[in-house]
């Protein structure tokens, strides 16, 4: 991307990820160029959701929209352990995913707005993206699709021996889905590499984890399974990254699907519909101040003299340009052609 700091460049999509992939085996003390990666890849994120929630309300996207802010640290430090050539598959709250694939953000933005520049030719939408090329298969709007999904990509990676693995990201609310069950059963009876990754904000829609699961400590559903699983402060990218390693490489080495259930919070309602009356603001404010994960990257680059409070200013400053590439790349993309409507099917 352009306008990134000399100081601070960011490798390519390719070559980060396989800079990820070859350091699978290092010490896990986590690297200044590391560190600084964490930082801009979690403020990418952070400003194009708050630029896709403005734009929503200004009626240029259409249909649901479920913002990732305050999540970021989930999906940043466990794409930080795998290859370019593993698999990442996730529900509907999937724009971060989509950014920390490696994926332009100007064809995530045009693909929002609904328009031919977007990675699924603007007809998925918010909810349905893919790419190939990325390795990302998704963007599901069922709730629990992406896991039997997962699966899958898991199981064709064992059968062609192919080396790789599939980090499956799902919800709180996803875990208590009849398929996710049978899909854990498979994995472990077949030994599939596959990551099952839960994002738990403590909200599936409206409902309180504590309202709706008996069991609230959610990596233990894999127990009757007998899938390892641990419990992870999923706003400490750091803390992510250190559990990511260690489940990416029991699945890479044959011993089958590991579940990480992140403790993550969402900043923002279910989606950009739901004025979220179901908690306090005092509860979010309070989350925001203590737990931010973004800002705590930020006080530890500060803290070690990595950078001024300029220099951190600078890079936001770049972040929001390219978001802003994004915005004006999307409103000058053209609207699909009715025509499309009869591609990339199966008849």
């Amino acid at each position: 991307m352009a306008r990134q700091s000399s100081k601070t460049s960011k490798p390519s999509t390719v070559a980060a990820k396989k800079t990820a992939s070859s350091d699978r085996k290092t010490a896990t003390k986590t690297s200044v160029e590391a560190v600084q990666k964490y930082y801009r890849d979690m403020l990418l994120i952070r400003r194009f959701e708050e630029k896709a929630g403005q734009i929503y309300g200004m009626g240029l996207i259409g249909g649901f929209c479920h913002l990732y802010i305050g999540q970021e640290a989930v999906v940043v430090g466990m794409q930080s352990t795998i290859g370019s050539d593993d698999a990442v598959i996730t529900s509907y709250r999937d724009h971060g995913h989509m950014l920390a694939c490696g994926m332009d953000p100007k064809g995530v933005m045009a693909e929002l707005t609904g328009r031919e520049g977007g990675y699924s030719k603007g007809k998925g939408g918010s909810m349905h993206m893919f790419s190939k090329e990325a390795n990302f298969y998704g963007g599901h709007g069922i709730v629990g699709a992406c896991v039997p999904l997962g699966t899958g990509l898991a199981f064709s990676q064992k059968y062609q021996k192919s080396g790789n693995i599939t980090l499956c990201y799902m919800g709180d609310g996803t875990i208590n889905q009849g398929q996710v069950h049978e899909s854990f059963n498979m994995a472990e009876l077949w030994g599939l590499p596959v990551v099952y990754v839960i994002e738990n904000n403590e909200y599936a829609m409206g409902t309180s984890v504590k309202r709706s699961t008996s069991q609230t400590q959610l990596y233990k559903r894999g127990e009757s399974f007998n899938i390892p699983g641990e419990q992870v402060d999923g706003m400490d990218v750091f803390a992510v990254a250190e559990a990511g390693r260690k489940a990416v490489e029991w699945a890479r080495t044959g011993k089958g699907p590991y579940i990480l259930e992140m403790k993550t919070y969402r900043y923002r309602g279910h989606s950009m519909s739901d004025p979220a009356k179901y908690r306090s603001k005092e509860e979010v404010n309070k989350k925001r101040a203590d737990s931010d994960p973004i800002e705590h990257v930020r006080e530890k680059l500060l803290n070690d003299k990595t950078y001024t409070e300029e220099e951190l200013k600078e890079i936001d400053r770049e972040v929001k340009a390219i978001v802003a590439d994004a915005v004006e790349f999307a409103q000058n993309s053209p609207e699909p052609q009715p025509e499309e409507l009869y591609t990339d099917i199966v008849a």
